[in-house]
């Protein structure tokens, strides 16, 4: 049984076939990183919401009591470096993102410069 299917790229005449080949596995084993973490987050929202109604209704102390919120909060810190493993540290500001923004803001300066002449 073969996981992935690789019937698009599978050309016999070309030289790349390889390569071809090696892509498309690049590519389907981050999608499965990405589902992964996907399913990992729907199963803590919901998992998490019941165990902060089971345990907030079922104490004296309530909703704000630590143990409460211990397993959202240590679970959480889980997911986030999940996250950080599948989209990678430079998510937010990426590799490019100081030279982009300097572009930007010389182009909006540009701009304001040629709207007031």
């Amino acid at each position: 049984m073969k996981k992935y299917n690789i019937e698009p790229y599978d050309d016999n005449q070309s030289k790349y076939n390889f390569e071809k080949e090696d892509a498309y596995l690049r590519a389907k084993k981050k999608l499965d990183k990405l589902v992964g973490f996907y399913w990992h987050l729907a199963v803590y929202v919901v998992i998490n919401i019941f165990l902060i109604v089971l345990i907030s209704s079922n104490t004296e102390q309530g909703l704000w009591h630590f143990g409460t919120w211990a397993t959202p909060l240590f679970w959480g810190i889980g997911l986030l470096f999940h996250f950080l493993g599948v989209f990678g540290p430079n998510f937010m500001f990426g590799k490019n993102w100081e030279e982009k923004k300097i572009k930007e803001f010389m182009d909006k300066d540009k701009e304001e410069y040629q709207r007031f002449q």
